[in-house]
């Protein structure tokens, strides 16, 4: 019985919906451990719907704690409306919990660091040291970040809702961020296997929700597109053995052809509607990765100086050297790392370390190797650049 594996596939949505029913997200926390720990002694076997279960055990806990901690007769008054609700059937309604959930975490009255630590431990059901981790920040300081941003939630009554019509251009950025993020840590994540392919999945159907409630606005199915075209590559993103296979060395028949037909469509939607924005701008990236049996790099860098003019952050700069490597070699990419600053961030060494390699500069390189070893944070991309700096020889 994989009740790890229900867990992190079910925790988010479990939660969301104990927030709708509830209305305060730290009981409808400690509701679903609570649940999840009856489960951990009771359960022989999955049943049918691992998270109805989970979700009518956590209301019927939050029931017996309202009763038990009560002092007042509104807490009577609650735990009595949610014990005569009728039990939900499934979990993830048409109106998805989930969804609104985002709107409440990502409101702009808390601070964008803990907007995203806030979403991914609520719908991630990432845990403190990981999200510490992803974002190089100790764990303190996230706990931190959740703890208040839960208070401001509760003390300023954000509500729980999709915002309206006239209020999303405001609140869309920072939804549209933390899906990014979310993907991303599914992709690869910080600890652990290299993908979690149930992270990738909740992103992406909840982009899909995103984009059905926002269909004509093109950042939204940029953001789509981008998550189903880099999706559609993860199966081939590992050899046989589990190791890391790089986007060039990647056998591309085992690439999902429909998620790249889909997530094309969705790209030209985009171009006909003419506002270009970070996130179509990747997704037509990964475009053109995925267009044929090989990338022409020479479209991928003009489309990362677009990028670059709209988002001119260290990680554009970073991932335009390696097309500028590609199509005007690696000297011009090293000169362009040169004031790249990006503290803790492995793929930087990582990259700095490849351009040496290409100009011969080995011991160099096994420098770079070194530190993007020492900074990396999972053991799958940890082997994989062990065995490029082990080519290069013991001394480097």
């Amino acid at each position: 019985m994989d009740l790890d594996g229900v867990y992190r596939a079910e925790y988010g949505r479990c939660v969301a919906t104990l927030v709708r029913l509830l209305g305060d997200i730290n009981l409808a926390e400690e509701a679903v451990q609570d649940a999840f720990a009856v489960a951990l002694e009771k359960w022989e076997a999955l049943p049918p719907n691992p998270g109805a279960w989970i979700v009518t055990t956590a209301r019927n806990r939050a029931v017996d704690r309202l009763r038990r901690e009560s002092t007042r007769e509104a807490r009577h008054a609650q735990a009595l409306l949610l014990h005569q609700q009728a039990e939900p059937e499934e979990v993830g309604p048409v109106q998805d919990d989930q969804l609104r959930l985002i709107f409440t975490c990502c409101h702009p009255a808390l601070a964008p660091d803990a907007r995203t630590a806030l979403t991914l431990r609520l719908l991630g059901g990432l845990e403190v040291p990981e999200i510490a981790r992803a974002y190089l920040v100790p764990e303190a300081t996230v706990a931190q970040r959740i703890v208040r941003a839960k208070k401001k939630i509760r003390d300023t009554g954000i509500p729980y809702r999709v915002p309206a019509a006239e209020e999303l251009p405001d609140r869309l950025p920072p939804v549209l961020t933390v899906l990014y993020l979310m993907f991303n840590e599914g992709y690869t994540a910080t600890a652990g296997p290299l993908i979690r392919t149930d992270l990738c999945a909740e992103a992406i159907r909840l982009a899909r929700e995103l984009a059905a409630l926002l269909p004509d606005e093109p950042e939204v199915l940029g953001l789509l597109a981008l998550l189903l075209l880099t999706e559609a590559r993860r199966p081939a993103r590992l050899g046989p053995g589990g190791e890391l296979v790089r986007l060039g060395d990647q056998d591309r028949s085992l690439w999902n052809r429909g998620l790249i037909a889909e997530g094309h469509d969705l790209v030209r939607r985009c171009l006909r509607r003419n506002r270009p924005g970070p996130y179509q701008i990747q997704a037509a990236i990964n475009a053109v990765h995925t267009d044929g049996t090989a990338t022409d790099w020479s479209q991928v860098l003009a489309l990362y100086d677009q990028l670059q003019a709209l988002l001119p952050t260290p990680v554009v700069a970073l991932n335009r050297a390696v097309a500028v490597a590609e199509v005007h070699g690696p000297a011009l990419a090293l000169a362009a790392l040169e004031d790249v600053q990006l503290p803790g961030y492995h793929l930087l060494p990582a990259t700095r370390a490849d351009l040496l390699v290409r100009l011969g500069r080995e011991a160099e390189a096994a420098a770079a190797y070194d530190e993007a070893i020492a900074l990396a944070g999972n053991a799958t991309e940890r082997a994989f650049l062990a065995s490029r700096r082990a080519a290069l020889g013991p001394r480097g």
